[in-house]
């Protein structure tokens, strides 16, 4: 049976408008490439770049709920606010986040991540000694590589003890674009 384009929106939009879904997400074209950004009734629960979204559905599934589906209206203040960001219209996101995830150390780096202002550089040290761990920026490390929501929490902002770009999940070409974009870098 095949489902008209204009049934199937009606039908996503009911089942978020009606609180059915776990998790909605859609798929959205970025100055940095395609982004999945996923929301949960909590927040922004996921920004993933290159997104394979069966793989990504799988995920979530995993970690929020089996209720998954792509569904455009409850990602909209999200979708808002990153091309406000991409437009150089917006310093701070005002997003609710869904870090239910994220454990102790690992939550508490987040946490200290989100103060990093726009424009701003800082350190995996730096902010290890700001979670109350000073000897653990290879932890941070980890813990940067695995930010459920990066550009919101801007793990691009963080760079190696000597200034230089190390390691992003999404790949050094996108950090140095987002580093750019907030004038945290000269263009190259």
């Amino acid at each position: 049976m095949t489902v008209s384009p204009e049934l199937d929106s009606r039908f996503r939009d009911a089942a978020a408008a009606e609180g059915l879904l776990d998790v909605a997400y859609d798929l959205v074209d970025s100055p940095v490439g395609q982004l999945l950004v996923a929301v949960t009734a909590h927040g922004l629960c996921e920004i993933s770049y290159d997104p394979e979204p069966e793989r990504e559905e799988e995920q979530l599934a995993r970690a929020f709920g089996v209720r998954v589906l792509r569904s455009p209206k409850p990602t909209d203040e999200a979708r808002r606010q990153l091309d406000e960001y991409f437009a150089g219209k917006r310093k701070e996101f005002e997003l609710g986040l869904d870090l239910r995830l994220a454990r102790d150390f690992g939550r508490a780096v987040l946490e200290e991540l989100a103060r990093v202002p726009y424009g701003e550089l800082t350190t995996y040290g730096t902010l290890a000694a700001r979670a109350g761990r000073p000897r653990a920026a290879r932890a941070v490390g980890t813990v940067m590589n695995r930010n459920p929501v990066p550009i919101v929490l801007p793990c691009h902002r963080v760079v190696g003890s000597t200034g230089s770009l190390v390691g992003y999940a999404g790949g050094l070409d996108r950090k140095r674009t987002l580093l750019e974009l907030e004038g945290a870098l000269l263009k190259a």
